[in-house]
This record gives C-alpha cells, sequence and structure tokens, in this order.
C-alpha cells in the first residue's frame, strides 16, 4: 500500500473500524485451530482478537506499514505474530484456512491482482472475509479534500498525485470474486455511516489515517495550514443539530470459499 502511519495514534482514532471489524470476527464460523491470515492488520488489536478464538490455531497479521507493525507487535503471543508486508505481494501458496481483512483492502488499488494471491495463498476449502470502503465511502472528506488539493497555494504539489484508493461498486466487486475459481460467493454493501461523538473524535480520524496520503505531497512548510484547513472544513461541513459530525461509511462484504 505504501503508506506510514503512525500505529499508536490509529489505535486511538480507529472506533469505527473496530467496530466493524468486531461485527465480522462474530460472524466468522470458526473451530479453534484455523491458520488465519489477516490482510492489512493496523495496530493489531483485531488481530489479536481472533488468535484468541483460536487456541489451537495460528493467526498472521501483516501490514505494510512499520509504525503500524510496531505498535501491533506489542500484542503478539504464542499463536499470533505480525509482519510487514506489502498486501499486493503475498508470497503464500496453500498455507491459510481463513484470509480475514477488515478496513484495509481500499488501500489497495490492484484488485485483479490480489485475489490471484488470496485463492492461491488458501487451502482447499478455505474462505474469505473482507470488510473494506465501498463506493460513496467518505463522501464528506473526499468533497473537502478535492477542493483542498485544488487551491491555488496547493494545487501544483499534487501534479504527480495519483487518488490512493479503491472503492468499488458492490456488483462491480461480484463480477471481480467470480473471475476466480471462488464457491458460495457472497458480496453485499452496508449502509455504516457514524457520528464521531465530538470534533477531537473526527479530527483524530482526519489526522490518521485520512490525510496521510495527501501531507507528504505539501511542501513542509505548507503543511499545517492545509492540514488546518481541511480539518477546519470538515468539521464546519459534517457538525449535525446534536454536536456530533457525521461522516458517510459504505462498506464492501465479501465471502467465499476456494
Amino acid at each position: 500500500m505504501g503508506y506510514e502511519f503512525d500505529g499508536k495514534k490509529y489505535r486511538e482514532a480507529s472506533i469505527h473500524q473496530k467496530e466493524w471489524g468486531a461485527q465480522v470476527i462474530s460472524d466468522l464460523p470458526l473451530k479453534g485451530s484455523e491458520k488465519l491470515l489477516d490482510l492489512g492488520c493496523g495496530d493489531g488489536v483485531l488481530t489479536a482478537k481472533i488468535a484468541a478464538l483460536l487456541p489451537q490455531g495460528y493467526v498472521l497479521g501483516i501490514d505494510s506499514s512499520k509504525g503500524m507493525i510496531q505498535t501491533a507487535n506489542e500484542l503478539q503471543g504464542s499463536n499470533l505474530q505480525f509482519e510487514q508486508m506489502d498486501i499486493a505481494k503475498l508470497p503464500f501458496d496453500n498455507e491459510f484456512d481463513v484470509v480475514f481483512s477488515n478496513a484495509a483492502l481500499h488501500w489497495v488499488k490492484d484488485h485483479r491482482r490480489l485475489m490471484r494471491k488470496v485463492h492461491k495463498a488458501l487451502r482447499p476449502e478455505g474462505r474469505i472475509r473482507f470488510n473494506f470502503a465501498g463506493d460513496g465511502n467518505c463522501a464528506n472528506f473526499f468533497r473537502v479534500i478535492k477542493k483542498a488539493i485544488g487551491l491555488p497555494e496547493y494545487k501544483n504539489s499534487f501534479n504527480a498525485f495519483i487518488w490512493p484508493w479503491y472503492m468499488p461498486k458492490i456488483t462491480d466487486y461480484e463480477v471481480l470474486v467470480k473471475d476466480f475459481g471462488f464457491t458460495e460467493i457472497k458480496v453485499w454493501g452496508e449502509n455504516a455511516d457514524r457520528n464521531f461523538a465530538t470534533a477531537d473524535q473526527m479530527i483524530n480520524w482526519i489526522d490518521q489515517p485520512s490525510l496521510v496520503p495527501f501531507l507528504k505531497h505539501v511542501d513542509y512548510d505548507k503543511r499545517q495550514g492545509f492540514r488546518d484547513l481541511v480539518v477546519q472544513k470538515m468539521l464546519k461541513n459534517t457538525i449535525q443539530d446534536d454536536g456530533t459530525y457525521l461522516e458517510t461509511f459504505r462498506r464492501v462484504n465479501v465471502f467465499a470459499i476456494k
């Protein structure tokens, strides 16, 4: 994925990601002895929850961010390990019973390559269970950030910028998964719009992870101004009558068997 994150700050800011992940984990039909791969494990909190459900199994959490893995390593145990690795370059062959991912795969641009790698990594009858951002996600943030990077004082900084996310429509992703030999395929959408209880919660989410792909393109002496502009616009545009801050979160859920 190629972006560097602060694992400690992400742990504080990822309230909603962990909420979604906990629901996905609760739906996983695990026997307790599976070998599971967590793609984009982040700070490792959810990965550790999965490992606790697999006392006779093994869990490997991978993430491309050094900062995330450093934070996740605090949780490693006898059946739980973490490794810094690019999701798009999975080296595994016939090794895992389950490949799991929560709130991460929208950072992977080439999902055809991803699905080939995942299919290869699974053992026969192995399962995938993904939850990631889909079409319509973060509508407020996207409007604000697109205006910000187009402003005269910042526009030149983004001449070589490539949009960092892949957020597909449900129907398009269902077609994609069917191309890779999976069975019992289920792809469904979820409206997961959420209110941030305070301005600080919204700001933390903007800082980690939302602004990360953009700040590195802005000259150092302009970064604080760019960041403050985005934060101010977001707070203004998302505040609700009850004092909370609303953002759209639309999810793609995927289940399939090899």
